[in-house]
C-alpha cells in the first residue's frame, strides 16, 4: 500500500533484512541531521532524512521506517505525524516518533505528546541519550534484544558512550560529556568544516551566554586527551578563520605519544 496515495499508515516489518532498524528524520538543519545519522547509523539504524513533508512522503512511498525523529518546531511536524497515523487523542502512532524541540517548556512538550509523539528530547541533545531513547522506542514497538548503548567507532577510534571512554590501540582515555558531544559533532560532518558558531549552537544552544573562547577551550581540551598536536593534527584540524574539521582517515600509530619514523619534529 502506498502511503502517498492513501494517507493511511503502513506498519513496518519487524526489522530490516540486515537486522537493523530504519529511522526517518524530519529536520531542515543539515548539521543536526548529520549528527543524528552518525549517532544512529552504527549497525543499529539505517537513516534517511527529509527537510519537508513532501520529501518525507516521497520516502514513505517506498520505504517504511521503524521510527521517526521529528523536529517539532518544523512547520510540517504535525502533518507528518498525521500521515503516520497518530491522532489528537493521545493514541500511539503506528510508526513510533521521537520529537525534538528547542523549546523545553512543559506546554511545548505536552502539545507534542498530544500530537502523538512517543517521547521528546530537548535540543541541544547528547548523542548517547538520542541513541538510548531511539532504541527504547523501537524496542517497545517491535521488540529487540540489542543493547541500549553499543560501542561506536569513529574511524579507528572506538567509543564506549556509557563510560565515555575512547580507545585507540592499547590506550584508553576518558571524555567529559561536552568533549564527547564535540567529537561526535565534528566526526558527523565527514571532514567538512564546522564553524565555532555552529558548534556553540549545536552543543550549548542558542540561548547560552558564553565567554568568547569556550569552543576553543573545549577543542583544546579534547585535543590534549586525544594527543592531537594542532600543528600536525591526526584527528581535529583547525581551519583558520572558519572553524574545525574532523580528519576522517588517520592512523593509530604513535597513539602512546612516541614519535614515528618520518614524523616532523615538534618545536
Amino acid at each position: 500500500m502506498n502511503l502517498m496515495h492513501t494517507g493511511m499508515p503502513v506498519a513496518p516489518s519487524p526489522a530490516s533484512p540486515d537486522g537493523g532498524r530504519r529511522a526517518l528524520v524530519l529536520h531542515d538543519r543539515a548539521l543536526v541531521v548529520d549528527l543524528i545519522e552518525m549517532t544512529l547509523n552504527h549497525g543499529l539504524f539505517v537513516v534517511r532524512s527529509a527537510t519537508s513533508l513532501a520529501e518525507a512522503e516521497t520516502i514513505l512511498g517506498e520505504w517504511h521506517p521503524h521510527m521517526t525523529i521529528i523536529d517539532m518546531d518544523h512547520q510540517d511536524s504535525a502533518a507528518l505525524l498525521g500521515r503516520l497515523g497518530s491522532s489528537d487523542k493521545l493514541a500511539r502512532s503506528v510508526t513510533p516518533a521521537l520529537g525534538l524541540t528547542r523549546r523545553g517548556d512543559l506546554k511545548t512538550k505536552l502539545h507534542a505528546f498530544d500530537l502523538g509523539v512517543d517521547d521528546i528530547l530537548t535540543v541541544p541533545f547528547s548523542p548517547e541519550e538520542l541513541l538510548a531513547r531511539s532504541i527504547v522506542i523501537t524496542r517497545r514497538a517491535f521488540g529487540s534484544d540489542r543493547p541500549i548503548v553499543p560501542t561506536i567507532r569513529l574511524g579507528e577510534i572506538e567509543i564506549d558512550i556509557v563510560s565515555r571512554e575512547v580507545r585507540a590501540g592499547d590506550s584508553v582515555i576518558h571524555l567529559s560529556g561536552i568533549e564527547q558531544s564535540l567529537l561526535y559533532l565534528l566526526a558527523s560532518r565527514g571532514g567538512r568544516v564546522v564553524s565555532r558558531d555552529e558548534i556553540l549552537d549545536a552543543i550549548w544552544g542558542t540561548d547560552f551566554v558564553a565567554e568568547s573562547n569556550i569552543v576553543d577551550r573545549h577543542v583544546r581540551s579534547l585535543r590534549i586527551k586525544l594527543q592531537n598536536d594542532y600543528r600536525h593534527p591526526r584527528f581535529i584540524a583547525t581551519v583558520p578563520g572558519h572553524g574545525y574539521r574532523f580528519i576522517p582517515t588517520f592512523s593509530n600509530r604513535g597513539w602512546d605519544g612516541a614519535p614515528m619514523p618520518g614524523d616532523p619534529p615538534d618545536h
